[in-house]
């Protein structure tokens, strides 16, 4: 029986990168037919080309907890997708068939038109407080996996499991890959590392920290500074025997995390995570308006397991920023920290579902 499996999620590259993670390990095994249902200008569409997979676009609406214009046109667009997602759902039979949902808008329409066809559905939540797209689509769900125990009390806890974030395996390696960025040997740096990342679209408020304190930082650190590519034209300016700026930083994220004594970022599910599994205590900045402030929740996780500082937006001045690197200290060696790696559980439910 050939087997098909239809990811969906998006919007965000935290919607996105999860489903990769997992679209990587079953791309080896070579056992499924898989496919990928996402919006026909957003960011999924960019970042699965590299990936063994046919990608099919629909039309998307953005769904929103307050009052808005916009809904309006927007509900004219979900009923749209569903209309798009119905017609690719329908070519897949449905006993060997598995949808599998990130989360995001465009992940409501293809949930929706896959249990009213009878095809199985699994949907996975990142954060420690759910979306509200993964709220609608938990409804239509066989089964409901989440990254942090926490938010078991968001579904119904008769199809809710905890399966952990689906995690690069290199998280859990002992050894460092070498990293050469811009020509340096980072591994063989005399400086201690302080590794900053916005995320790839960046985040102002973290690099404006930074240029404010850059003499004294660059004094002490070599800095590695994800600043994304809304701002490296500006922040290229800034360059420094001690200070590099990237716009986006790919397959030495993990090994950077290691290497680094200071890691400060954004908290989104996927970073935190990450620097868990990892063992590295760091400094983490929750964006304000994150959704339910979502954010703070999940680095909220990273300081129980690990004592990592949050500093929340209303409280960051250069005192506190500055007392923080001082907490962190000088050495910060990875720890074991027992952590499930999403990925094997949710590789065997998939497995388990044909």
């Amino acid at each position: 029986m050939s087997k098909t499996l239809i990811f969906t999620g998006g919007g965000s590259g935290g919607h996105v990168m999860p489903a990769l993670t997992i679209i990587k390990k079953v791309n080896a095994q070579k056992e499924y037919d898989i496919h990928y249902v996402g919006g026909m200008a957003s960011i999924e569409r960019e970042l699965v080309k590299d990936y063994q997979l046919t990608y099919h676009p629909i039309h998307t609406g953005k769904l929103r907890r307050y009052l808005s214009l916009e809904n309006i046109k927007d509900i004219s667009r979900v009923f749209m997708g569903l209309i798009d997602a119905f017609k690719v759902l329908w070519k897949f039979k449905r006993r060997s068939s598995l949808v599998f949902s990130s989360g995001g808008f465009v992940s409501v329409p293809v949930v929706i038109a896959a249990k009213l066809q009878g095809k199985k559905v699994f949907i996975h939540e990142q954060t420690s407080r759910v979306g509200l797209a993964n709220k609608i689509c938990s409804f239509f769900a066989d089964k409901v996996f989440i990254s942090f125990e926490d938010s078991f009390k968001f579904f119904d806890e008769n199809k809710t499991f905890f399966s952990g974030y689906p995690l690069r395996e290199e998280c859990y390696f002992e050894e460092i890959n070498p990293v050469v960025i811009d020509g340096r040997k980072i591994n063989e740096s005399t400086k201690p590392i302080m590794f900053i990342t916005g995320g790839g679209n960046g985040a102002q408020l973290i690099n404006k920290l930074i240029e404010k304190n850059f003499e004294l930082l660059t004094s002490r650190y070599l800095i590695i500074h994800q600043v994304g590519k809304s701002f490296i034209n500006e922040y290229s300016q800034l360059k420094h025997p001690d200070y590099i700026p990237l716009a986006f930083v790919g397959k030495e994220m993990i090994d950077l995390f290691k290497l680094a004594t200071v890691t400060i970022s954004r908290s989104g599910a996927g970073t935190v995570c990450e620097l868990i599994a990892v063992g590295k205590k760091s400094i983490f900045i929750p964006l304000k308006i994150a959704q339910k402030n979502e954010q703070f929740f999940n680095a909220l996780e990273a300081h129980k397991k690990l004592g990592s500082i949050i500093i929340e937006e209303k409280e960051l001045n250069d005192q506190v920023f500055l007392s923080s690197l001082e907490e962190i200290g000088s050495t910060n060696p990875m720890k074991k920290i027992q952590k499930q790696n999403g990925l094997h559980y949710l590789i065997e439910e998939i497995e388990k579902a044909f």
